[in-house]
């Protein structure tokens, strides 16, 4: 067997090749381009790589385009926690030195010793691929907008409270078309104040209101002529500016969250999957599509529900020694996914009573906390969804939460 391991880096990577006694067979760099990756697959082939027996490679990243070459075909390719990589590095070296063709040669024998104890890249289908990114970018650009909506919010206290008393009524009140509409036409408590009724009318029908604009407005007109404390008229106009130029990437943030939601909705739907991810309560398409994002479909990519549950961090993990012995929650897990648990499982308590039911008795009769509470709800969904995905079933609430079998308790003669 050769094993192959590349440290990669934004414009060479480092590339080694190790036997099975360990010997180094040869090591390159290679540029960051078609050219590096033909010369990186020609040193393959002239060391046996077969397109029936590829070399397995281990890289410490399961993105880019390096990484889209090496997979195609039956090759393995190994994605390398760096944290692991480290810890490998220190077994061969107690100075600490570090080198990117020292690099490469340990991720090579970390194949060649313990290829058996890590996962390589699932085999996805590419619709699935394509889902996690367009679901991982819609994620992202959800925590983009409501980061420059909270440095929006924090402005507006500065010297604007008026527009957040007037938006408060609204569920995620300045990320709402109305919102932005209405703060472009008035960036200042000054001009805020001589807004018309009728300028407020037309401000809400361009930010595409339909319905409520007459009580709106008129809640709007008052509310921002109210009595607040003001900045000095120069300093006003200033923050005036700066609120726009905020506001301005607020406006491009809304709009790419839409969009990315838009095509998400297209995309998952088409997923072979998506019908039994949908089947279960509290998962709707923008959250199925994260799940499904961040699990696959090679429904070989974990052995048994227990390797999912702790890929998702949802199982505990013990930790004993002699007589001690604790249990925690898990650290180490994939943050997408365990982040769109807490919202599947919180979103579960009112879409399935068996759910609800569940969260209850872990609350009462077990003393959790809430998170805990939700992660062990997690771990209990996350469980029937690798069995009902296997067996390609929907999810039935009757089988998934049955009802307590009530034991007779023996009367008196």
């Amino acid at each position: 067997m050769i094993y192959c391991g590349i440290d990669w880096a934004e414009k060479t990577h480092a590339v080694a090749l190790v036997d099975d006694s360990g010997q180094l067979l040869a090591k390159r760099n290679i540029t960051d381009d078609s050219t590096g990756y033909k010369i990186l697959l020609d040193l393959l082939v002239e060391y046996g790589d077969t397109e029936e027996n590829p070399i397995p490679v281990a890289i410490e990243t399961s993105r880019g385009l390096l990484v889209a070459v090496l997979r195609v075909g039956k090759r393995q390719v190994f994605a390398i926690n760096p944290m692991a990589a480290a810890r490998y590095r220190d077994r061969h070296s107690v100075s600490r030195k570090k080198s990117d063709p020292g690099d490469a040669l340990v991720l090579a024998n970390i194949l060649r010793t313990d290829m058996h104890a890590h996962r390589r890249l699932p085999d996805d289908t590419d619709l699935a691929r394509a889902i996690a990114v367009l679901a991982r970018a819609q994620q992202n650009s959800l925590w983009n907008r409501q980061q420059l909506a909270n440095q929006l919010r924090l402005l507006l206290r500065e010297y604007y409270p008026a527009a957040l008393d007037a938006f408060a009524k609204w569920t995620n009140g300045l990320c709402r078309p109305e919102a932005r509409e209405l703060l472009k036409t008035a960036p200042t408590p000054a001009q805020a104040a001589r807004l018309t009724r009728s300028q407020i009318i037309a401000a809400l029908k361009r930010s595409g209101r339909k319905r409520g604009i007459e009580a709106d407005a008129e809640r709007l007109r008052e509310a921002l002529r109210g009595d607040w404390a003001r900045q000095l008229p120069l300093v006003e106009d200033a923050l005036g500016k700066q609120m726009l130029a905020l506001l301005l990437q607020l406006d491009a943030a809304c709009t790419a969250a839409d969009d990315l939601a838009q095509a998400v909705e297209e995309a998952f739907p088409q997923h072979p999957d998506a019908d039994v991810i949908l089947s279960f309560p509290g998962l709707g398409v923008q959250l199925g599509a994260r799940v499904l994002a961040e699990i696959g479909d090679d429904h070989t990519r974990f052995a048994d529900a227990r390797g999912l549950k702790a890929y998702a961090g949802s199982s505990p993990i013990t930790r004993a020694s002699g007589k001690q012995s604790s249990i925690t929650r898990r650290r180490v897990k994939n943050d997408r996914l365990n982040h769109a648990s807490y919202l599947w499982a919180f979103a579960a308590l009112t879409a399935s009573p068996g759910a609800k039911a569940h969260y209850r008795r872990r609350r009462d009769e077990c003393g959790d906390w809430h998170a805990s509470a939700l992660r062990n709800l997690f771990n209990r969904l996350v469980g029937q969804l690798y069995h009902c995905i296997q067996a390609h079933e929907p999810f039935d609430e009757a089988l998934a939460f049955p009802a307590p079998v009530e034991v007779p308790t023996a009367t008196a003669a």
